[in-house]
């Protein structure tokens, strides 16, 4: 009796497993089918070079090394070692989404979010995804990480309206990248998870608290100290 359950229940999981796999592969395929056609709207090299000719496209060289260390340890802490796709990161988003019913997390490395920004829409859909992934792959496979970390810091949103980072320094600060203090890299690197409410102008005090949160992701990440922290959030 017990050997014909535990033979249903390998059967039920088997039947399941089966259908996984042919509804990922249908997404994977449709990803795919989007990438094509969006390389055929904008093809990679043409769109890299139509963004570094932009009037105020900023240099790695000229980012202040605080804020590149701020944007990886919040946004991507295996950005320097992955390949365009972290699936532990896949994985625990997708676990997070499931338990919540939603698809609130999709697990986006820094070169999957510059795919986003260069080639598909905000739009929450499982295709998008597969697409995104594909994308990330061709750029890790063309560019530096220092190339796709320029493509990245000059095409996301920091809200009030300020896209790049080069209008969001002038913008919040009335500054040059190369002239921002510690406190304003690390608050301009915590803006672009949540623009629209984590803007000061929007609302100060949850700026505030993303930058926290930043400062604990550095700390988290081992560039910077807890006395360095506290310094830096003294400064807010």
């Amino acid at each position: 009796m017990k050997t014909k359950v535990i033979k249903r229940i390998l059967i039920v999981l088997g039947a399941i497993m089966a259908v996984m796999v042919i509804i990922a592969g249908y997404f994977a395929v449709s990803g795919a089918v989007w990438w094509r056609s969006a390389m055929g709207r904008a093809p990679l090299e043409q769109t890299v070079a139509e963004m570094g000719s932009r009037e105020n496209f900023i240099k790695y060289s000229e980012l202040p090394e605080f804020y590149i260390k701020a944007v990886i340890s919040t946004e991507d802490r295996k950005f320097e070692s992955h390949n365009g796709v972290n699936i532990k990161s896949i994985i625990r988003a997708m676990i997070y989404d499931v338990r919540s019913l939603s698809f609130e997390q999709g697990g986006s490395t820094i070169t999957q979010q510059v795919a986003k920004n260069l080639w598909f829409t905000q739009e929450k859909r499982i295709e998008r995804k597969f697409a995104e992934v594909y994308a990330a792959f061709a750029l890790e496979k063309s560019l530096s990480k220092q190339e796709i970390f320029e493509l990245y810091v000059n095409s996301i949103y920091f809200g009030s309206g300020y896209y790049g980072i080069a209008d969001a320094a002038r913008g919040y600060f009335g500054k040059d990248v190369s002239e921002l203090s510690d406190y304003e890299c690390a608050m301009l690197a915590g803006l672009p998870n949540a623009p629209s409410a984590y803007s000061p102008d929007a609302s100060p005090e949850l700026a505030r608290r993303r930058l926290a949160l930043v400062l604990n992701s550095m700390k988290d990440n081992g560039v910077l100290t807890a006395d360095q922290a506290e310094k830096v959030m003294a400064a807010a």
